[in-house]
């Protein structure tokens, strides 16, 4: 046991959240609190309340050891200060040595021409191959199971042609309900495509009456139920809209015990959420890069394919001569030979612009765990959350809808407002420098990054939302 301040836990509007009561007490020293530690609330935010949230967060901002790495982005300006940025769950700040990494590769191909793809520090030819070790380790992966490739709905396509041929008696998708509306469109199309009526083979798992997340025993129960008839499950790793995490080892075993594969879109878990895809046995997973992983608009994608299929020159894919054993790659061979691994997937040679951007944010990855900074998260969304639970107890009309267990929230926390105050809310912080997102019909996505977002920036932006509720 060891001696500590006090902290309680309490439910707030179905949260669980921890609250110094300013004594000492003993806890056993094996209990991770999965939360942060915040000062006692009462029901209204008082000025001496704000100012003991002030005083917490600039003392967490002081104990940060990862506070160092936000001068190593841009920040959007408004009024001569830097905005309050909790976007990085649509695109990520812009690393300081973005500019740099652009104008060396630039100056390559100034220099060498098209000899640029063997010539030089970073030749192109292998580009792709100077950001795997990083991507490999974020994932969870060895490095011949990742590649990083096209875009992120392309890649997924080029999955499906290899880990979704169904047959009369398999060819059933499960999806989430409500999962970002390209997943939706391409599942509807592969399974038509193939000749499928979509009403009968996409398997959608819906919240229950009355919630927001999907419960993880509904799709489980849905996989064991489509036995059989079931082809593949294909799941956003985190959804979009909710931000709820989804148990993708667990999913993944189910869907192998039913013999059927299991896929997963990671545009909201990759620099995210701590992430093993090769010990989970996940057969493909695909994600961008301009999120989390703060690689730029529009930023190259990139593909888990397990090593029982990577390695497997048989396993059936679309084909491209960048894709094509590089041993012999030039001398135009008519037979395609894959390479091994995921690069067997690829078909055209990398966007090398794009991908030095790309390198630039993965070289700042490379320099911090996984662990550290899933630490931080935890702590800047339940700063958050806590704060905001104050606020809908002195009388704010909003829901987080984000699950509260941490095994199923990541970074982002989905407010779900009112018709009639959340687009005045939005107005009324984005005129003030906060840049999130809004997401019909009526959610605010607030997403602060741990690579770059403070305890401060949490506080600044619940104070914002006090002040709306004090104007109105």
């Amino acid at each position: 046991m060891v001696k500590n301040r006090c902290y309680c836990w309490i439910n707030t509007f179905g949260l669980d959240i921890c609250f110094w009561v300013g004594r000492n007490f003993a806890f056993p020293q094996n209990v991770v609190l999965p939360y942060v530690l915040i000062p006692e609330l009462k029901i209204m935010l008082t000025q001496q309340q704000l100012d003991s949230f002030r005083s917490f967060a600039q003392q967490a901002d002081q104990d940060d050891s990862l506070a160092s790495f936000r001068s190593r982005f841009s920040f959007p300006q408004h009024e001569g200060k830097d905005c309050l940025y909790f976007c990085g769950n649509s695109l990520g700040l812009q690393p300081d040595t973005v500019e740099q990494y652009l104008l060396e590769d630039l100056a390559a191909w100034k220099t060498y021409g098209v000899k640029g793809h063997i010539l030089g520090d970073r030749p192109w030819k292998p580009y792709h191959k100077f950001v795997a070790a990083s991507l490999a380790r974020i994932v969870g992966a060895a490095e011949h199971e990742v590649v990083c490739m096209n875009t992120l709905t392309t890649n997924i396509h080029l999955l499906m042609a290899s880990f979704y041929r169904p047959t009369k008696e398999r060819y059933k998708i499960i999806v989430e309900a409500g999962a970002f509306p390209s997943d939706q469109y391409l599942v509807h199309s592969q399974v038509e495509h193939h000749g499928f009526d979509p009403a009968e083979a996409i398997i959608e798992i819906q919240p229950r009456e009355g919630s927001f997340t999907i419960e993880h025993d509904d799709i489980i129960n849905a996989i064991e139920k489509a036995g059989n008839s079931l082809a593949l499950v294909f799941i956003g790793g985190v959804n979009y809209y909710t931000g709820q995490v989804f148990h993708i080892e667990s999913l993944t075993e189910a869907a192998h015990n039913v013999g059927a594969l299991a896929g997963f879109d990671l545009a909201h878990g990759v620099g995210n959420i701590p992430l093993h895809l090769h010990d989970w046995n996940v057969d493909f997973a695909a994600w961008c890069s301009y999120k989390y992983l703060n690689s730029g608009p529009g930023g190259p994608g990139g593909i888990f394919i397990h090593e029982r299929h990577g390695l497997n020159p048989e396993t059936p894919r679309l084909a491209g001569w960048w894709g094509h054993n590089e041993d012999n790659r030039f001398k135009m061979p008519k037979e395609f030979e894959p390479m091994k691994g995921a690069e067997g997937w690829q078909l055209s040679n990398a966007q090398i612009l794009s991908f030095s951007a790309h390198r630039a944010s993965l070289d700042i990855f490379d320099e911090v765990s996984i662990e550290q900074l899933r630490e931080k998260s935890l702590k800047l969304s339940s700063f958050l959350r806590g704060m905001l639970a104050a606020l809908t107890q002195a009388g704010m009309s909003f829901q987080i809808i984000t699950p509260t267990n941490y095994p199923e929230k990541g970074a982002q926390v989905s407010m779900l407002t009112d018709s009639e105050n959340g687009p005045a809310l939005y107005k009324y912080i984005s005129d003030r420098g906060v840049i999130c997102d809004w997401r019909e019909p009526n959610v605010i996505r607030v997403a602060p990054a741990p690579l770059y977002n403070s305890f401060d920036d949490v506080f600044q932006f619940v104070k914002l939302i006090n002040d709306f509720a004090n104007a109105a």
